[in-house]
């Protein structure tokens, strides 16, 4: 028996707690074939965004999913916090493009990171 990685239970553990992700998740192992948590958080950060600008009623809300990266992001586990660094808050939106405003709405463990990531927004 395997053990899962930190990462691939973050997935697993976001996709419980938000089910609005399931489909998308679904839709990604089946392309995929398995669980590639830094591939799965692009859909993550598209969800977000849109959610965000008001774009897709559908979405998962985006206060969600940021007050559960924070929680995450809290807990200092090495595989979580590379996870949400690299492929969440560094592919948020920059700084010319629609939805850049939710980096200010980051919680302050997010907010941290995403600073010392992208200084300049």
């Amino acid at each position: 028996m395997t053990s899962t990685t930190p990462s691939v239970q973050l997935v697993s553990d976001l996709v419980t707690r938000i089910p609005e992700f399931r489909g998308v998740y679904e839709t990604h192992v089946f392309t995929q074939g398995d669980v590639l948590p830094h591939v799965f958080f692009w859909d993550v950060v598209q969800g977000t965004v849109r959610s965000f600008l008001g774009e897709d009623p559908a979405a998962a809300d985006w206060r969600r999913t940021l007050d559960f990266l924070e929680e995450q992001c809290c807990r200092g586990v090495l595989g979580i916090d590379e996870v949400i660094v690299t492929s969440f808050l560094g592919d948020l939106p920059s700084p010319q493009e629609p939805g850049h405003a939710i980096v200010h709405q980051l919680g302050p463990a997010l907010s941290a990171k995403f600073v010392r990531i992208r200084p300049l927004g």
